[in-house]
């Protein structure tokens, strides 16, 4: 399970799925349950972040069963977890404070629950995203006064992020700097990359125009090489805002990791079912991807994928 976790946070998702589901296959094996439920949590993360909201919804669910009628509070915890990343991503932040809210009282951390800490910021920014200031400023005063800041970097990293949040005007920008000039959290990209979007986000409406496309270019990057699709868009909306015009991408070099595999599988002759299965995504999600990459690919069917990702077989001798 810390495995799990610590691949998430150093960005390699995929890993990270992947022995989340040897976790689960050795839980079904010796019957442990409850820890079947942490696994799935990761897995319900990663879909999260990249915008398989139909997959994580599933994912939350199975969690919730399984707590509920236990009283396995902590486990239900980690369902509003992912829940609150991947409504945060949609842009839905009245139910992002919803979710966040369910890991503790704004103001408070709660106890015996380490998965509030790594929620801090998700509820801060859905207070401030919903007109709750009073609230979010609340959450960042009790985050910075229990002092897990000393924890760890990438706590600090957080708590600083829901100060600056919370810093009205040009102040938050020392705070911004603060947090992306710590050492440690640059082994942690997606988070750093929320802060990056944050951050340029509060710069583009102090109209500080080109430090604003600076981090949010940087952000967009990092959520483009973890394929975190909603996270990504969020930043070409605040950079096309700014004015700043994004080049389309097209041909096989623009593809991400996810979109290559899918459509080298879609290419064999497997069904968006089968394919499905096998990444464990929906089939919805797979369509999405392959509406995507015809796109980028100027394509419109299966039986062209093989010739249009010739130039990637190529480069691959």
């Amino acid at each position: 399970m810390h495995l799990c976790l610590d691949l998430h946070g150093a960005g390699r998702w995929d890993e990270a799925v992947d022995l989340a589901d040897e976790g689960t296959a050795l839980c079904e094996e010796h019957g442990y349950g409850s820890f079947s439920g942490k696994f799935q949590y990761v897995r319900a993360l990663v879909a999260a972040t990249r915008g398989d909201t139909e997959t994580s919804a599933g994912l939350t669910e199975e969690i919730r069963r399984w707590a509920a009628p236990r009283g396995a509070h902590g486990i239900r915890a980690l369902a509003d977890h992912a829940g609150a990343l991947a409504t945060l991503g949609s842009g839905d932040f009245e139910s992002a404070y919803r979710h966040a809210c369910a890991l503790g009282t704004p103001g408070t951390l709660a106890p015996y629950l380490p998965h509030a800490l790594a929620a801090m910021l998700d509820l801060v920014e859905a207070a401030v995203r919903t007109g709750r200031d009073a609230e979010a400023a609340a959450h960042a005063r009790a985050v910075r006064e229990s002092a897990v800041a000393e924890l760890a970097p990438r706590l600090e990293l957080l708590v600083l992020a829901c100060e600056a949040l919370t810093t009205p005007g040009d102040a938050a920008f020392a705070v911004f700097d603060r947090a992306l000039s710590l050492p440690e959290p640059g082994r942690r990209p997606f988070e750093v990359a929320r802060v990056r979007l944050l951050y340029g986000e509060r710069m583009r409406r102090r109209r500080a125009t080109r430090e604003a496309r600076e981090q949010l270019l940087q952000a967009l990057h990092a959520f483009e090489e973890l394929d975190a699709g909603p996270w990504a868009e969020r930043a070409r909306t605040e950079l096309r805002a700014s004015g700043h015009t994004l080049p389309v991408a097209s041909g096989p070099e623009s593809l991400t990791a996810q979109e290559r595999e899918i459509a080298t599988l879609a290419a064999t002759g497997l069904t968006n079912k089968q394919i499905a299965e096998r990444l464990f995504l929906s089939h919805r999600t797979i369509g999405t991807h392959l509406y995507q990459l015809y796109r980028k690919l100027d394509i419109n069917s299966r039986t062209a994928l093989r010739d249009a990702l010739a130039p990637l077989d190529r480069e691959n001798v």
